[in-house]
């Protein structure tokens, strides 16, 4: 009697034991599974000087320290960003405030946790030994290279309707990839990424002892916002915490990246995805994009809704959306 009471002592012990390692081990996976969730970043364009901040933070482990297991996409023209967040195959993405506007007023539910450029890019550079532009009335008579449907058009349009212009007091002319148009003199002024193609142009106009300069819409008073990071507002509203982690670990990648004492290594980042890229443009690039990034008080990722406002007000008034746009919804921080 007492050594069955003792076998069954036993078997219960090794069942409980048994039982007990296996919740443990569950526990185990559950919380690995957690702290290696995989989320997927799409961004606006191919790996360049403005994607400097994010691959900031994969290179240097940023993203990992805040949890997070990110796997970093490429962008480019035949990419919807914003599409591949509504249908879930992005958790987060990057895009501009026209593309966010537009699918906003189709319905979707993007929503800006920050704005990583407080500057648009987007100018027109011009050689100033052929063209003269030191006020906006100097456009007139100028043939002004345009990408039509892209928002470098809506720019120059809305610079236009601002000063009076028709397409009677200057040219737009379809712009390609080709610059060959530029420098033939077949158009006066170029469409061009400040801190990117802008930086490459300039180098070549310099090397034939000529003055590259440059049309920034934003001293004509345009103001037209440009990279923003985006997630859904599923996303923003079910999973804050992550949503906060991953903003911090973004903006953090940026400010490491653009501080002059990290500009070595921040070179040595951008050559591993831009190899055929000299070292000197590189730096460059470095340069004009902390122009654009930091706000004037040196801050990273502030949303500005006076920008917001002027850039709906552009759409609205070129007929680019059918139906109004409640920035409130779409913006993490509240307008003023």
């Amino acid at each position: 009697m007492v050594k069955k009471t003792y076998y069954w002592i036993v078997l219960f012990l090794v069942v409980a034991s048994v039982i007990s390692n296996l919740g443990c081990s569950r526990k185990e996976e559950n919380k690995s599974q957690v702290t290696q969730a995989h989320y997927t970043y799409r961004l606006k364009w191919l790996f360049n000087a403005s994607t400097l901040g994010e691959l900031w933070a994969q290179e240097k482990g940023i993203f990992k320290k805040f949890g997070l297991n990110v796997e970093l996409k490429e962008g480019g023209a035949e990419t919807d960003a914003l599409t591949e967040i509504e249908l879930g195959r992005a958790h987060f993405a990057v895009a501009s405030s026209d593309q966010i506007i537009r699918a906003a007023s189709k319905g979707a539910r993007p929503v800006v946790i920050a704005q990583l450029f407080q500057k648009n890019p987007l100018q027109w550079i011009y050689i100033s030994e052929k063209t003269k532009v030191n006020r906006a009335l100097d456009l007139k008579g100028k043939t002004i290279g345009v990408t039509f449907g892209g928002n470098d058009e809506t720019i120059m349009r809305a610079i236009m309707a601002k000063y009076g212009f028709t397409e009677k007091d200057l040219t737009l002319y379809a712009v390609h990839y080709d610059y060959a148009p530029f420098w033939r003199g077949e158009v006066d002024l170029w469409p061009v990424y400040r801190n990117t193609q802008g930086v490459f142009l300039s180098k070549k106009i310099f090397a034939q002892d000529q003055t590259p300069k440059f049309v920034d819409p934003h001293s004509f008073g345009i103001s037209f916002v440009a990279n923003c990071l985006v997630t859904s507002e599923k996303m923003f509203k079910t999973q804050k915490d992550i949503v906060e982690k991953f903003k911090n670990a973004v903006l953090t990648g940026w400010i490491e990246a653009l501080d002059p004492k990290n500009e070595d290594e921040a070179v040595k980042v951008l050559k591993k995805y831009a190899s055929d890229t000299p070292e000197e443009i590189l730096r460059r690039q470095i340069e004009e994009t902390r122009k654009i990034v930091l706000s004037p008080s040196g801050k990273v990722g502030e949303i500005n809704g006076e920008a917001w406002k002027n850039t709906l007000l552009i759409m609205k008034h070129q007929g680019l959306i059918k139906s109004d746009v409640d920035l409130n919804l779409i913006l993490a921080s509240p307008l003023p």
